[in-house]
């Protein structure tokens, strides 16, 4: 997805304002989709720069769990230039801007395993969900809409922020 113009038009027009109205009434979860094979090698649409730039992301939600501003603001910057991911330049300049320790997203995804493993934990995710394009928006575990090919898809209840603010603000008052 990190390298997805999908996931970019995703987070940038609809998640991430959306987000900054309902933080603190959602358990925001950022998954990608793959695919993992009988070696438990994982693969991804875009490629293996994909991948490590999935696994950075993910990195900065494990750093960050309590505050998904820091990491959904982090993985936005990188995926706004999907075309650089995984260059350590976007990368260092992203954390920067966000507050992320460029040394601790370092640690996590060079770490035996950690990396690797949040992402198939992610890719495995969005299977058990049954999520195959980039960008699906779930809310209440319910796909909500789908940005794919450069349209947003199946979103009987609008594609907009206000939509989807209004959705999470009725479901948190029931």
């Amino acid at each position: 997805m990190s390298k997805c113009p999908d996931a970019r038009d995703c987070l940038r027009d609809l998640v991430v304002p959306a987000m900054e109205q309902v933080v603190d009434k959602v358990n925001f979860t950022l998954s990608f989709i793959g695919s993992v094979d009988t070696n438990d090698s994982i693969h991804c649409k875009h490629g293996p720069g994909e991948c490590l730039g999935d696994m950075i992301a993910l990195c900065a939600g494990d750093l960050y769990p309590k505050d998904p501003v820091i990491s959904l603001g982090f993985s936005n910057c990188l995926v706004s230039s999907y075309s650089k991911i995984p260059g350590r330049e976007l990368v260092q300049s992203c954390a920067l801007e966000h507050g992320v320790s460029f040394d601790d997203l370092n640690g996590c995804i060079s770490e035996e395993g950690k990396g690797l493993d949040l992402l198939e934990q992610s890719v495995e995710r969005s299977q058990a969900a049954g999520v195959t394009k980039s960008c699906t928006v779930r809310v209440n575990n319910k796909m909500w809409c789908i940005r794919d090919g450069g349209e947003w898809k199946d979103c009987p209840n609008g594609s907009d922020v206000k939509s989807l603010v209004k959705v999470i603000e009725k479901l948190y008052s029931e």
